[in-house]
């Protein structure tokens, strides 16, 4: 693996089409542990999605807020401190001129991943130049699931399997349809997502792209977040083999090899080749496609399969083509079904090259973007890398994949 760490624009050869989309830039926040001992108990979802959005802005000067064009913003639970069309919510809240709009997005876990792929329409179209998507996932406040009403016909007449409706229900099918996943397999993939970031952070790769939350708990004085709470570095195959299984009586998912229950937001700013022409900026990633898919509910895990077979036949590429893989973990055996698919070892160093959810946490409807914004920061770190893609499930059975080109491979722009 060759790596340069020296930061570029794209090639001057490269000439940058009006329409093509751009990943200028992407943050996040810490995440949080959901409950009354997370760092964001008592704090609003709103204002963690407006602490993202004005920590994008402040990392990207060079762009007026009046420029952007529109601003998208996802929750799964679209209620309360999540509620009121929070992209304009949060625009307001954070300063940008009233003139400029803003709208909510629901996918379930791929809201923000989704937010960016309908403004990169947008863009594609010649509507929009400059957009701002994101996503939130306030946990504590917001329990998954809670207050949900599913359609009774779902059961009558038997379009979703009961089970499907319970995320760790269909993890546990997945290692039901591959018997060759099993637990020990999980823990050794969850092992090594922890050991990821665990190393990651050593090396600085993780805070960069953090924007710092000042949260007060209720009963106790305010305290600056600068890191993630949900990871566990010293996790080892031993402290996961006698996890409780939550949802079967001797299954195999635990709270150990799938993603907990998290509170954190994201935001991204995406630009036009135009924009980033007029603007002077440097992107970090091309969009060269995406594709969501469905699959039955009960194997909600499976999605992204589909879904990067799309995405590929779409962008003209086949797997080998791709150099980075960065998998939502919202359970051990998604990954591992996905890499078994495209017969992909779990400890190819290709994927998840800082971890995943599994360590760092999943805040549902933010995950997307911080997919985005790790694979930006591998492909400015391995400049042998021409493509990755950012893939995850989806809930009610789904998967969304989207493949970038790193402007700083050699041949970027030119023809695949």
């Amino acid at each position: 693996m060759s790596v340069n760490t020296t930061s570029v624009s794209a090639p001057a050869h490269t000439s940058l089409e009006d329409r093509d989309v751009f990943f200028v830039d992407g943050v996040r926040t810490p995440f949080g542990r959901a409950g009354e001992k997370g760092i964001y108990h008592g704090t609003r979802a709103d204002d963690l999605a407006v602490k993202a959005v004005r920590g994008l802005l402040s990392r990207n000067p060079e762009v007026p807020a009046e420029k952007i064009d529109e601003i998208a913003m996802a929750a799964t639970t679209q209620t309360g401190d999540q509620g009121l069309t929070i992209g304009r919510t949060v625009g307001l809240l954070s300063g940008i001129p009233e003139s400029v709009p803003g709208f909510a997005i629901d996918r379930m876990c791929a809201g923000a991943m989704t937010a960016v792929t309908s403004l990169a329409g947008g863009i594609a179209f010649g509507s929009y130049d400059v957009v701002i998507a994101g996503g939130v996932e306030h946990m504590g406040n917001h329990p998954m699931g809670a207050d949900a009403d599913p359609n009774p016909r779902f059961l009558s007449e038997k379009i979703v399997d009961p089970q499907a409706l319970n995320m760790g229900n269909t993890a546990e099918n997945l290692h039901d349809r591959f018997p060759e996943i099993t637990k020990e397999r999980a823990d050794s993939y969850a092992v090594a997502s922890q050991q990821k970031l665990a190393k990651a952070y050593e090396h600085n790769q993780i805070q960069p792209d953090l924007v710092q939350v000042a949260a007060q708990r209720p009963g106790e004085g305010w305290a600056v977040n600068t890191v993630d709470e949900p990871p566990r570095p010293n996790t080892t195959m031993e402290s996961l083999a006698d996890l409780r299984t939550p949802f079967r009586a001797h299954g195999r998912v635990t709270a150990g090899n799938a993603a907990g229950l998290n509170d954190g937001a994201t935001a991204a700013m995406l630009a036009s080749g135009t924009a980033v022409r007029e603007l002077g900026l440097t992107p970090k990633m091309r969009m060269v496609s995406f594709a969501f898919a469905g699959v039955s509910p009960d194997v909600m895990g499976y999605g992204p399969v589909p879904a990067t077979e799309k995405a590929l036949a779409k962008a003209g590429l086949k797997i080998s083509d791709i150099g980075l893989f960065e998998i939502n973990e919202a359970f051990a055996v998604q990954v591992l079904s996905f890499l078994d698919f495209y017969g992909i070892d779990q400890n190819d160093e290709r994927v998840n090259r800082y971890g995943g959810a599994i360590a760092v946490g999943h805040p549902l409807a933010s995950s997307g973007v911080r997919l985005m914004t790790q694979l930006a920061r591998q492909f400015d770190e391995d400049h042998s890398v021409r493509y990755g893609i950012t893939t995850m499930c989806i809930g009610l059975g789904m998967g969304g994949t989207v493949i970038w080109e790193n402007p700083n491979h050699a041949d970027f722009g030119t023809k695949a």
